[in-house]
């Protein structure tokens, strides 16, 4: 178990017993049920210019305490993508990791959660 925390400022923003998904291919991302009460995001949709989310419509999630961009919702995509509409996606590279078993503090991107299937 673990508790994801903003890069900036140390805010809680959710934790792995929401995990619901594996990580897309060029996407550096952690995929969540839910998420804690400081995550915010605006109404207004983003589109992707480049990469992994090229031509998809999106809400950008930031934290409520500092403002760090630290996710997205994908609004619309393309069929590869389609399994992440609706769930909140965190930018390993915008999140810090608290290990509950072993009191460590690690990048997100140096994580390796165990497989979770949306079935599941």
């Amino acid at each position: 178990c673990a508790v994801f925390h903003c890069r900036g400022c140390w805010t809680v923003l959710g934790d792995s017993l929401q995990l619901c998904g594996q990580e897309p291919p060029g996407l550096s991302v952690l995929i969540c049920f839910k998420v804690s009460s400081d995550v915010t995001w605006k109404d207004s949709l983003l589109i992707g210019l480049e990469g992994a989310l090229l031509g998809c419509a999106y809400y950008l999630l930031c934290c409520r305490s500092c403002g760090l961009a630290v996710g997205f919702i994908l609004h619309s995509s393309g069929s590869d993508l389609a399994y992440l509409r609706g769930l909140f996606c965190f930018f390993k590279d915008s999140i810090i990791c608290y290990l509950l078993k072993n009191q460590k503090i690690i990048e997100a991107s140096k994580v390796n959660f165990p497989a979770v299937t949306l079935r599941e």
